[in-house]
């Protein structure tokens, strides 16, 4: 499998408010690289924010703007590109929501999330949370809420449910964003 695995962490419930994003590079179910950035998301921290991701306004004071990191990680969001990330649909809505408050054009490329794929892969989980799921593969996560190791998790989830259920059921849920 060929994908890149992402996450983003917000500073509140405004979609725009992107604090940090990583990305997890797999080319031939391979692990080949990884992306980790801070994001000044120029508008205010809520504390509960703080309390799940543990980032502060200080430590993005001198980050870059989304715009700026789009500028390095753009290339990785076209051409219809699989992009695979836990609970999918909060993280595309921030993409979204990041690119239209810079004026950045849309970005379109297929989406898988490892919820999705985890809840119809184990039924007999409690829940599908990233922390169930890993402990449930014995997938190390060391920092959750830390978008590396958020994206790290997630990429580790998909690899292992290639190994066990082939692509076949995975490939069933892909969506084109």
């Amino acid at each position: 499998m060929n994908f890149i695995a992402y996450d983003f962490e917000t500073a509140n419930g405004q979609l725009h408010s992107a604090c940090s994003i990583a990305l997890v590079m797999v080319k031939d179910s391979k692990i080949v690289g990884e992306y980790y950035s801070l994001i000044n998301p120029q508008t205010e921290f809520h504390w509960r924010n703080i309390q799940v991701h543990g980032i502060h306004e200080r430590d993005v004071q001198d980050a870059p703007t989304f715009d700026q990191v789009w500028e390095e990680i753009g290339q990785y969001f076209e051409d219809n590109r699989l992009i695979v990330a836990h609970n999918a649909s909060f993280d595309n809505r921030v993409l979204a929501g990041c690119l239209a408050h810079y004026d950045l054009p849309e970005a379109h490329f297929l989406s898988l999330c490892t919820v999705r794929t985890s809840r119809k892969l184990y039924p007999e989980l409690d829940n599908h949370r990233l922390n169930t799921v890993c402990d449930y593969l014995s997938i190390g996560l060391d920092h959750h809420h830390h978008a590396l190791d958020d994206s790290l998790a997630c990429a580790n989830i998909l690899l292992q449910q290639e190994n066990q259920f082939g692509v076949d059921p995975l490939k069933k849920l892909v969506k084109l964003i």
